[in-house]
């Protein structure tokens, strides 16, 4: 047999160099890894392969929700991978209509989709707008500045940084874009008489942890009911707990005050595995026909699918996942523990800190415009990526954010002690750079 890894000598001596070639030579080159190699995790903790314990507050991005190697969610993988791991979706499975039903539950009536990722949750959003759309001509999503909805081409379109966009042209058609938390812009550009739907992040996260007001989201609602467009919340990031509720948009609005008629998720939803997931709304909608049917029928047999969403397995991982969250009061310790970690952030006194953001376990710092000149970083190296290898030499893990910022997106199950060790290693950190 072709041999095409290394020997598990490689591992067991911690040779990260053995590791980091067998990269090189056979992934490609489509992320800028760090020095790193980790091994296993407990917790709130990784190790590498060298033994080194590191405090993760970047989480896999916001999707490790409940840690690493959470026994409660081992335990319901293992028993069910005895069962049952998959089979395809021409079939009904207990797993997944449990599922889909506690979603349901949380959220308010209607159906849920699954897939694989956040990007294609976004994409069964897409085709919702452009099928509500498509018998009066409408196709056009509108998305905010400063947005991100993911990697697909599609993804990149509705995407509002033109970073991600470059080299991937001519673009998917059908994306408009308008500043976030603007009234008056929004307002002007629901005005084209193509658009279909709206399409906002409550909370920002790939840009720094960046709120809606509680009037933008409301106006949004207003004017879609308006204009008879479609409001959509991508909550890849900031959803199911995140913020101290099960939706990011009750945070910020203070309840159900705005509904939206659709919302795409992922990253913490099955804690580790792999899955996506759309709520459609069961709000009647009027065919072309005259028949008016609920929008959560909208996409019908055969106009969408998937080979891996929901299966038995993630199936069962997610709903252990959500029971965890609600019976350990881990929705209150989001919003406690953020807080804290805000308020212990924010009393940092360095001059290299700029400004600190935060909505449950979702923070953010900005760095000062001047910091690689105070901490003399090599030319050509943002900020934000050169101090978290900083980070990393003293123990912690964080989540670059643009060129001058990072975040933080610990497990909901972080606890105060945690916080501290991680505020004590950035302010020896900053003080060390200062």
């Amino acid at each position: 047999m072709k041999e095409i890894v290394p020997t598990t000598s490689a591992i067991v001596q911690n040779e990260f160099e053995a590791i980091r070639n067998v990269f090189n030579k056979n992934v490609l080159p489509t992320y800028a890894r760090y020095d790193l190699a980790l091994s296993h995790g407990e917790g709130s903790y990784v190790f590498d392969v060298a033994g080194k314990r590191y405090l993760d507050l970047g989480g896999g991005i916001a999707v490790n929700c409940l840690g690493h190697a959470h026994p409660a969610i081992t335990d319901a993988l293992i028993e069910q991978s005895r069962k049952l791991v998959h089979t395809c979706n021409l079939y009904y499975t207990v797993p997944q209509g449990r599922l889909a039903a506690e979603i349901v539950s949380h959220i308010g009536e209607g159906k849920v989709f699954f897939s694989n990722s956040g990007v294609e949750a976004n994409e069964g959003l897409f085709k919702l707008a452009r099928k509500f759309g498509h018998d009066e001509g409408r196709f056009e999503i509108l998305t905010a500045a400063n947005s991100f909805h993911g990697r697909t081409l599609a993804g990149i379109a509705a995407t509002g940084q033109e970073k991600v966009k470059k080299g991937f042209e001519p673009l998917v058609e059908g994306f408009l874009h308008a500043p976030f938390n603007d009234g008056p812009s929004l307002l002007a550009a629901v005005q084209e008489p193509g658009i279909a739907a709206v399409l906002l992040e409550p909370i920002q996260g790939e840009i720094g942890i960046n709120p809606a007001t509680a009037d933008y989201l409301k106006l949004a609602r207003a004017l879609c009911d308006r204009h008879n467009l479609l409001l959509l919340f991508d909550e890849v990031q900031c959803g199911l707990g995140r913020t101290g509720d099960w939706c990011g948009w009750k945070t910020l609005t203070g309840g159900e005050s705005v509904m939206p008629d659709a919302v795409s998720w992922a990253k913490g939803i099955a804690g580790g595995f792999p899955l996506g997931a759309i709520w459609v709304s069961d709000r009647p909608v009027t065919l072309k026909t005259g028949e008016t049917v609920p929008l959560c029928d909208l996409l019908g047999p055969g106009s969408h699918g998937t080979t891996f969403g929901g299966t038995p397995l993630v199936s069962v991982g997610a709903n252990e996942v959500l029971s965890v969250i609600e019976e350990e009061g881990m929705l209150a310790n989001a919003r406690d523990i953020g807080a804290y970690a805000l308020g212990a952030l924010r009393a940092i006194d360095s001059p290299l800190i700029a400004e600190v953001r935060g909505v449950g376990l979702m923070l953010a710092v900005d760095l000062v415009s001047d910091f690689a000149a105070r901490a003399k970083i090599p030319a050509g190296r943002p900020p934000s990526l050169w101090i978290a290898d900083q980070f990393h030499a003293a123990g912690l893990l964080t989540v670059p954010s643009g060129a001058l910022a990072f975040r933080w997106l610990p497990p909901l199950n972080v606890s105060r002690a945690e916080i501290d060790e991680a505020v004590q290693i950035t302010t020896d950190l900053l003080r060390k750079l200062a």
